[in-house]
Parts: structure tokens; sequence; C-alpha cells
């Protein structure tokens, strides 16, 4: 035997150095990989006024009521009032709808709101600034306006031409919708936060007010309080109002004017708000005259249904000519699907009392028109993305900015307004926010989800309805609360619900612990996209290896 042959001590097959074997990395096969990601969930994007309803319904579920109101008014310090009048868009969106029935948020946000009133939980200011923001209107968008900037630590003063706070959700929405001592209890908080509220105080002058009390920003806030008319012939046998001159009056028991057999001519929620009204008033007969067809008006559905249970005829495609000897002229009207309904040249008569014109809203823009620099176009003031006005430091939203004209609308331009208002006067860049795609329901398993049937708010039998302005829609309880919150399916965003971890066929997945989700160990991971796959909420995702 050669002294220098090689002695072979070890199968060769073993030789190699500890832990090079590419069949340990089963990875390196691998031509995508999975990541973990939060997605948009829809009822979020869906949101005006920027909740993320996910995160509150997260906390409201495990019982932590507290915690989902706290949440809440992050972004909404009004969810006892939101609770009753918005017109929940959420579930609309809610992925939900599309398994079973979408998750009552609406009610599930009030039950939290009237949990906050009946323990007086409340909210901290943030530390002293030292400056003066000063807000004309104490609606929905100036009352989030304010909340926001005294969290943020400013001075804020609202400057109100009502005898009360509240904008159009007071003096637009009746009681049996929006019980005024709710939203008193709400707009009371805000109050205690330390933001001053100067009622019955009309501006004519905005800068000279300004100056004179040396604010540092402002933030216009009108909402559309002055009623669009259409000129209609008339010999006046009938009187002819305005929809917001008499709900404000209601609210301020002042007459109405509504008596005998009213009509509505308007197809929207105020008509209908009108026409409910009218009933309570103890109207013989009430009938809302509208110009689109029945399913095209305006009004949102279940406002409708109510109404018709309450005795409240709708009368559509129809048009009003001309006003004499106490009979409303009117001429049928032709729907089709790519226009205008069309005159149709068919007239019939239709005996009144009272006409009431609900026909939209405008927004006195006087006030606006003397500030240099602020844009007005057909009464709609011109903001930039941060919700500036073309004047520097001077901010608007609500009603008066192009956008839908919803309380949930105005309460979402209130938190922007603060926030940009916050970098503006820390002389800091107002930059967009970006945000995640979209959880759609494609990106779903919904095999893993339970039947879960809705539940259903309780509401008073329409004889009651009827007699009084007592509210309608009832609260959900604890139970009820507690179960139609466990009902979301937590869209794009990781419960921690153990199915990826168990269904990965590499051991791959390792567990951070409770509230630290998982991680892929993409030495072992093959790409083979099961755990993606088995998702329930869709926080996984396949992308290519070169990425």
């Amino acid at each position: 035997m050669n002294d220098d042959a090689v002695v072979q001590t070890k199968p060769f097959a073993i030789t190699l150095d500890v832990g090079s074997s590419l069949l340990n990395k089963t990875g390196s096969w691998r031509t995508q990989r999975p990541v973990y990601l939060d997605r948009l969930p829809p009822c979020n994007h869906a949101c005006p006024a920027g909740e993320n309803i996910q995160a509150w319904l997260g906390y409201a579920e495990e019982g932590d009521y507290e915690a989902a109101w706290r949440q809440i008014m992050d972004d909404n310090p009004l969810p006892a009032t939101m609770g009753r009048v918005c017109y929940h868009p959420c579930e609309g969106a809610c992925n939900r709808a599309q398994l079973d029935e979408a998750v009552g948020i609406n009610s599930v946000e009030r039950f939290l709101g009237d949990q906050a009133l009946r323990y007086g939980w409340r909210m901290d200011t943030g530390k002293a600034t030292g400056k003066k923001v000063m807000i004309v209107g104490a609606g929905p968008a100036g009352l989030s306006c304010a909340y926001h900037l005294r969290r943020f630590g400013h001075d804020v003063t609202i400057f109100e031409s009502s005898p009360k706070a509240g904008g159009m959700i007071r003096y637009g929405i009746p009681k049996y919708r929006m019980p005024r001592e709710k939203l008193n209890a709400e707009i009371e908080r805000i109050r205690e936060m330390g933001v001053k509220i100067e009622l019955n105080t009309r501006l004519d002058d905005l800068q000279a007010v300004k100056e004179a009390n040396s604010f540092d920003s402002v933030f216009i806030a009108i909402g559309a309080q002055s009623a669009k008319r259409i000129d209609i012939e008339s010999d006046e046998s009938i009187p002819m109002l305005d929809a917001v001159e008499v709900l404000r009056n209601g609210e301020t028991e002042e007459p109405t004017g509504l008596r005998g057999r009213v009509v509505v001519y308007g197809g929207g929620n105020t008509a209908i708000d009108v026409g409910r009204t009218a009933i309570r008033l103890g109207a013989i007969e009430v009938t809302v005259i509208v110009f689109e067809s029945r399913a095209k008006m305006p009004a949102h559905e279940f406002e409708v249904k109510e109404a018709l249970e309450e005795s409240v005829r709708i009368v559509d495609l129809r048009a009003i000519r001309k006003i004499k000897g106490n009979a409303l002229t009117l001429e049928r009207m032709v729907d089709s699907a790519d226009q205008w309904p069309q005159p149709s040249g068919q007239l019939e008569t239709f005996d009144a009392d009272v006409l009431v014109q609900a026909l939209g809203q405008n927004v006195e823009t006087a006030l606006l028109e003397s500030i240099p620099g602020v844009v007005v176009e057909g009464s709609i003031a011109q903001v930039d993305h941060c919700m500036m006005t073309g004047a520097d430091g001077i901010f608007a939203g609500g009603d008066m900015v192009p956008s839908a004209r919803t309380v949930t609308t105005a309460i979402g331009h209130g938190k922007k307004a603060a926030r940009n208002m916050d970098t503006w006067l820390r002389k800091a860049e107002c930059l967009p926010v970006d945000k995640h795609e979209l959880a759609g329901f494609d990106k779903l398993n919904t095999w893993y989800y339970a039947d879960a049937p809705r539940t259903i708010r309780p509401m008073l039998d329409v004889v009651r309805r009827q007699s009084g302005f007592a509210e309608v829609v009832g609260n959900l309880d604890e139970n009820n609360a507690l179960y139609e919150a466990r009902r979301c399916m937590s869209c794009g965003n990781c419960f921690e619900c153990d199915n990826c971890y168990g269904i990965c066929p590499d051991n791959s997945i390792t567990k951070l612990g409770p509230g630290k989700r998982f991680e892929f160990k993409y030495d072992y991971c093959k790409g083979c996209a099961l755990c993606m796959t088995e998702c329930p909420c869709g926080a996984i995702k396949m992308v290519p290896e070169d990425i």
C-alpha cells in the first residue's frame, strides 16, 4: 500500500461540511415566497370618518368596551350620535355581506357610544401648545375639528350663529332619529375638554375677528342651511314652505305650518324626514312627490320603508307645475335608463293644504368671499389635499367643500383638517397618507367562518312611532353587541388563528407569541402557497422570489 494514499474514513456521501447540503434548505427550490401583510379592511376604507372599524370591533368582541370606544374616539368624537344618524357605508362594503349579512357595525358603535355616556368615560387633552384656533360653525365638522385640536393641545374657540351647537344634526334631523339628550351629552363632553363655544354669534368679518383675538389659524365649517327653491306658478292659495325651515322650527318648538293634507316635494332623506314629522304632528294625509322613479330617489331605502310603514304616501315620476285653488297640477314624467326623467305632457291634479319644498340646501358663502385668496365656485369653497383654502392658514370642510354632504363626511373633514392644521401650526409639511391594499372578498377563505345571522335592532311598533317623537330604533343589549362584534372576519389582518402554522408541510412557520403573530423560516419554505390559500382573512400574499 502506498504510504501517500488517502484513507477513506467516512462514506463519501457524508464527507461534505456540516450544513452545506442543499437538501437541508428546501427553500432553495422556491420561485415565490409568502409574506405576511396587513390589508385595508373594506369597512375602514368606506368610512368617511376614517375610523379603524376593525380595530374597535376587535376590542368589542373581547368585551373590552372602553378600549373599543377609545379606539373610535381616535377618529370620531360623536359615536353615540353617529350610531344613530350615519348611513353606514361601512356595512355596504362589508365582506361578510357576501357570506350571509353585513356586520352590524353601526349598531355596535351606537352601543359603545351609549356605554361611554352611561359610565362617564372621558378623553384627555394634549399638552398646551400656546396656539389659538378659531372655528366657524358648531356642526359635526366644527365639533370634530375642535375635539382633535384640543387633543393636540391647541386652544379652540367655536363661533356658532344658532342658539345651540350641533348644526344640521340638531336642526335638520328629527328627534325620533336623533334624541337630543345623546347629542347634548356628546357636545358637552367636547366642551369639558376646554373647547369654548360662542353661541348666537354670527360673524360678518372673519379677518377682523381673527386679528382681534390673535388666532393663529381658522377652520370654516358652515353647513348647508339655506334651502334651495324652485319657482312654481302659484295663486298663493296654499302656503309654500321650506324643509330646512320646517325642521328647524320643529327643533326650536316654533310652529311648523304642517297641517291638513301635506305635500312634500323632493326625494331625499330630508323630504322623508319632513313627511314623517308631519305624521307625528297630526297631519291628515302626507304625500311625498318625487321627480325621479321610486328606484332612483336619493333617500335611503330603510328611511323610505319606515316612512311607508308610518302611512307616508310616495308618488314618483311627477313634477309640480302650478298651484291653483288648493290643488297642485302635476305632470307625469317618463323614466329612462340613461337620462333625466322627461316630461310626458300628461297632467293631473292633487289636492293639498300645505306644500313643502325639500329640494336640497346651499351654503351661505358671503363670509368666504370677503377673504383674500379663498376661491368659491358655485357656493363651494375650493381646498387642497390638506383641507386648506387659497388663504394661508385658513382651512374649510363639511358641506362647504367638494364632497358628499353627510354627517360622517363632515366628521372626517374635521379630523383631517385638525391634523393638517396641527402640522401647519408646527411649520411641518403636509403629506398624503399611504394606504394598504384593499382586502377584497376574493382574498378570504370563508370556509373557516361559521354561519352567524345578523342581529337586528328592535323598533317601536308603528302606532307608537306615529304618535310622537320617541326614538324609533332601539339599541342592542350587551349580549347582542358582543355577538355582533364577533361576526367580524378581520378581513386582511392576522388574528392568530394558527391555520398557517398548522397547515405548513415544511414546519417553516414560527409562532412569535400572543399578539406577535408569526414569521416564515424561508430556508425551509418551498413556496407551496398552502398558507396563503388556507388563511381565512387574506393576511398572506405570495410574491416572486426576486422581489
